[in-house]
């Protein structure tokens, strides 16, 4: 079985001591690719010189997180900075295959949400511009960010354009996944919230489409079962590939069909539809989940993941 973890932070300083081991312990997993979020200049460095090292398996993403715009004076600054990489990136950077992690995060204050707004409009239109896909991140906003992805995909395509992506770390009702299923090609990034014994995504996920989901860690944050407590890694989508399969009602023995007309998120590279649809051809891409992580400015604009509330 091979997959995807299509959101993984490989390059955090919580692997500073075994990076190396985790991603030969994903690669012993099946999981053959990595897609790794830019956060912000704060972390370039460590993503670039991941992905300089295991330019295969590892591919970056490049996007201003939410949270880096907070209380942050140079965040256009940021912005443009992304934006100068996604159109010449650096040296050893073949390119991106998405904008991202960008979007919506209102939990940790309500004084920035105007930035936020601007900063996440403007990077969709980027990535439309440069048809690439976006990776989402939303929390408690998630009212804002269906009237804005609603209102950025139209206006795209009555340009021409397409808006397209994953919503990274999706863990909302079915009520919220069709909304945003009605407003044009995304796919949901399903991660270890689904392993949780207590967990209300289980139910969303009996009801979604299998070509609607793929799958992540979010590693080194919010770790599956049977892990629970230990550090999060990206060998660990597995148990996230197997409880989708249980709810699904899909025994392992079928969760590579080979009838085009079954869907399947265990198929090759965790994508259901032709991965070219969301992520570009050329590199061998999947899709993504959502993360809700605890983090702090350690001064503005410096962003800095930690532990995860749960």
């Amino acid at each position: 079985m091979k997959l995807t973890d299509t959101h993984s932070h490989l390059y955090d300083t919580a692997f500073n001591t075994d990076r190396e081991e985790a991603l030969a312990r994903a690669a012993a997993a099946g999981v053959e690719h990595l897609l790794l979020p830019g956060i912000d200049s704060e972390s370039h460095g460590a993503l670039f010189d991941l992905c300089r090292r295991h330019p295969g398996q590892c591919v970056p993403m490049m996007g201003l997180h939410p949270t880096s715009v907070n209380d942050n004076p140079h965040w256009r600054e940021e912005l443009a900075l992304a934006e100068r990489y996604l159109t010449a990136p650096p040296e050893g950077i073949a390119r991106f295959c998405a904008v991202g992690e960008i979007g919506l995060d209102y939990y940790w204050s309500g004084e920035f949400v105007a930035e936020q707004v601007e900063a996440f409009v403007s990077q969709c239109r980027l990535a439309a511009r440069l048809g690439l896909p976006v990776a989402i991140h939303t929390r408690a906003a998630w009212d804002d960010m269906c009237r804005i992805v609603g209102e950025e995909a139209k206006a795209a395509a009555e340009t021409g354009l397409r808006l397209r992506g994953v919503f990274h770390a999706f863990s909302e009702d079915t009520g919220t996944y069709r909304k945003l299923k009605a407003c044009g090609d995304f796919a949901f990034g399903i991660g270890s919230v689904v392993t949780f014994r207590k967990s209300k995504l289980a139910d969303t996920v009996r009801e979604m489409e299998l070509d609607d989901i793929v799958l992540e860690t979010d590693c080194p944050y919010l770790t599956p079962a049977p892990h629970r407590g230990e550090r999060n890694e990206s060998a660990y989508v597995r148990f996230v590939c197997e409880k989708v399969a249980e709810l699904k009602g899909l025994p392992p023995a079928k969760w590579r069909p080979q009838r085009r007309r079954t869907p399947n998120v265990f198929s090759e590279y965790n994508t259901i539809r032709p991965y070219d649809e969301i992520f570009d051809p050329d590199h061998l891409y999947g899709r993504y989940h959502r993360h809700e992580e605890r983090c702090r400015n350690r001064r503005p604009g410096a962003f800095r993941l930690q532990r995860h509330l749960r």
